[in-house]
């Protein structure tokens, strides 16, 4: 057994240094692995580049529209100083999925090239798709970004208001929901929505009082009819 393993390591060492024209197998070998690993590290370095908030705004179509209104939301600034960047939400956080959307992202540098939303008036005129787009992905993959964070076991429903416990329960804890159906806008600005179905409604038992239109004289009747169902 022990002469098989010799006459085994005595032939892979031959392979090794039988020259390869004019290089020995062995250093090219070598020389191979030190490449590939010095490629590995330089893909992954433009990759984690591309993939950071000061890219992203590098643009001004992203800094001067999209961005500026994210700086307005409590995803940007809150009261624990956690601040979502622009990759936390648009980019997955595996490799795999990564590399994917980076791949779809890729046709956004043809719409640099050209232009399709240089201006604000053309971003104003594609808001609507491009937003579109980007629920449909997060459909599609149940909102993988949004869930990175926020996770739905570790919701604690008694510290939520009553409506929203409801529909975290009913919906979202079923599965039969996932949550960009409800926070569509939650850090851009939404587009134009007329005549635009949102893909999800809020049930009817679960909706509040409906306050648009009414008048201070409204307010008022609605306010002594509930201190009086209190008292009596």
């Amino acid at each position: 057994m022990i002469g098989w393993i010799k006459k085994l390591l005595a032939w892979a060492w031959r392979i090794m240094i039988t020259p390869a024209g004019t290089l020995g197998l062995g250093f090219l070998t070598l020389g191979g692995f030190i490449g590939g690993v010095m490629f590995w590290g330089a893909f992954n370095t433009a990759l984690e580049l591309t993939n950071t908030e000061k890219f992203c705004t590098s643009c001004h179509e992203m800094r001067d529209n999209v961005y500026q209104e994210l700086t307005r939301t409590i995803h940007f600034s809150n009261r624990s100083g956690v601040r979502a960047s622009c990759p936390d939400c648009h980019v997955p956080h595996q490799w795999t999925d990564k590399i994917a959307r980076k791949m779809q992202a890729s046709k956004e540098v043809w719409g640099k090239i050209f232009g399709t939303i240089n201006t604000r008036s053309k971003f104003l005129e594609h808001r609507l798709e491009l937003a579109q787009h980007e629920w449909a992905r997060m459909k599609a993959n149940d909102s993988l970004e949004c869930r990175n964070c926020h996770s739905s076991v570790a919701m604690d429903l008694q510290k939520q208001t009553q409506r929203a416990a409801e529909i975290h329960t009913r919906y979202l804890l079923s599965g039969k929901a996932t949550c960009i159906d409800c926070h569509k806008g939650i850090a851009h600005e939404l587009p134009n929505m007329e005549g635009i179905d949102p893909g999800w409604k809020m049930p009817t038992e679960l909706e509040g009082k409906k306050m648009a239109g009414n008048t201070p004289i409204d307010d008022l009747k609605r306010a002594m009819a509930d201190a009086h169902a209190e008292v009596f």
